[in-house]
């Protein structure tokens, strides 16, 4: 095989591996979310595929010729790229919002064959090209080489174009092609064949066909989600927009000021305790989804102007496509990562900061920090109101360590949740809490009131109450904020 050509076989199916790798994670995430421990899982099982595949595919190429197994290796790896669309697809649907172990079964079923058997090509190639046992060393070395640099760029370009440019199934659909057309043409050439085997095209057809059949679960496809819009047919210009495993935000077309969820109603608790005669507040939201929150303090509390940082540029094109929102003069949205961005804002310019940036069922965690509630603060006047939204159930850690790490900061600390849900801790109890904060006094009466108002009886703690259920929490910080770990997801999910 002429190096040039054993280089570009080593090349491709090394890039292979880590496109799919890095999709996996997107082809995922509307079924587990995308936490630590999906990354974890995809790495694990990646790498356990192509140490698998080294092995495997350098024994393999030791006892028939190498040439009698690269194209149909390469076939392979194009029909089982094909295959992990339905296959995430179909365990997914069963299990959305798993935990890790079956985070990994999933995983391994999809990915862990694809990577073994692209990867298998590799050493196969290299026995090829092995002339003698004097330069097994600088073959060798400079075919891991090239493959390290396939598998870089395949990293670098899905990243940072294909991720942002196309959807994530015709991106692996069209790997599946490319790698059967390569491997079609590798073994026509070294097996000096000029015919197919039929029972190698029917398998390429099948996994095309099973690919294409897959039912797709989003409506639209960022780099960051899997979005859809969903209807309700209880309100008649009620939308809710789906990320992911979760039902992100809710407007109603009619009615701005409608709060369907109750943690958006906490906020809207919070806001008419801050400001009980509709005075104008300069907001900032960290994380913007449907605009729920901009819309109703536009309706709320005329004059209000609002700041919105958003990482998705999807979302901000769904909002005004398909939700209705309109930013005017009084709304400016700022497209980026909020840690990025709340550093360009000025020091105490807002009333109010409402934290609402999720990343699968968890708060991202570099939004969770100290020094990340500090940028917070410093943008908030010396009477400003920090509110951010929580979700965890059962010991509820995470929540714990999150009242902890504001509480390390801000003066005076208070948190709303359900009735019952600060109580002995059981499977299910918890699910959304709004943390509030301030350098001044917070008007918990009014908070409370403003909560019976809506004929509710949540439970609002503070004082030695929230002392005593924060305990010894850790305080999370950029070098230890392990969000992931520490937050219970909801037993169904």
């Amino acid at each position: 095989m002429p190096r040039f050509a054993a280089a570009a076989l080593v090349f491709i199916s090394s890039a292979a591996v880590l496109v799919l790798e890095i999709l996996a994670v997107r082809l995922m995430a509307p079924y587990v979310g995308v936490t630590l421990e999906v990354y974890t899982a995809i790495i694990g099982v990646v790498l356990a595929g192509i140490a698998v595949g080294s092995w495997l595919g350098g024994k393999s190429a030791d006892r028939v010729d190498p040439r009698t197994i690269i194209g149909p290796l390469i076939v392979a790896g194009g029909i089982l790229s094909f295959v992990t669309i339905p296959l995430v697809d179909g365990l997914g649907a069963g299990l959305r919002g798993a935990g890790p172990t079956t985070t990994t079964v999933i995983t391994f079923l999809a990915f862990f064959a694809p990577a073994a058997v692209l990867t298998a090509v590799t050493p196969a190639v290299i026995k090829l090209q092995l002339a003698s046992l004097d330069e097994t060393g600088r073959v060798v070395g400079r075919l891991s080489a090239i493959g390290t640099a396939g598998a870089i760029l395949g990293t670098f370009v899905t990243g940072f174009v294909l991720v942002a440019a196309l959807p994530t199934r015709p991106v692996i659909r069209g790997l599946g092609v490319l790698l059967v057309l390569l491997g079609f043409a590798v073994i026509v050439w070294l097996q000096r064949s000029r015919s197919i085997p039929v029972t190698t095209v029917a398998l390429v057809l099948a996994g095309g066909a099973f690919s294409f059949a897959a039912s797709h679960p989003c409506q639209y496809e960022s780099a960051y989600y899997c979005a859809y819009i969903e209807h309700d047919e209880e309100r008649a210009n009620g939308y809710a927009l789906w990320l992911d495993t979760l039902r992100h935000s809710y407007v109603d077309l009619d009615d701005p000021t409608h709060l369907e969820f109750t943690y958006t109603a906490w906020f809207g608790d919070v806001i008419t305790a801050i400001a009980p005669d509709g005075e104008p507040l300069d907001a900032l939201h960290i994380g913007g989804a449907g605009m729920t929150m901009p819309r109703y303090l536009r309706h709320e509390h005329p004059g209000s102007a609002s700041t919105v940082l958003e990482v998705d540029e999807l979302l901000v094109e769904l909002s005004e496509e398909r939700l209705g929102f309109d930013a005017g003069s009084d709304i400016e949205v700022v497209v980026a990562d909020a840690r990025m961005s709340i550093r360009q804002l000025d020091d105490a310019v807002f009333d109010l900061t409402i934290g609402d940036a999720f990343g699968g069922v968890a708060v991202p965690w570099h939004l969770a920090t100290r020094e990340f509630t500090a940028e917070v603060q410093r943008t908030l006047r010396p009477d400003g109101v920090y509110l951010m939204n929580v979700l965890d159930y059962g010991p509820r850690r995470f929540l714990r360590a999150e009242i902890a790490t504001v509480a390390d900061l801000f003066t005076h600390v208070a948190v709303l949740g359900r009735e019952g849900s600060f109580g002995p801790t059981a499977p299910g109890i918890g699910g959304n809490f709004v943390v509030i904060a301030s350098d001044a006094p917070l008007p918990l009466d009014a908070i409370e009131e403003a909560n019976r108002d809506r004929r509710r009886t949540d439970d609002l703690l503070h004082g030695e109450e929230l002392t005593a259920f924060v305990g010894d929490a850790i305080v999370l910080t950029d070098d230890h904020a392990p969000v992931d770990q520490l937050l219970t997801a909801h037993p169904s999910r």
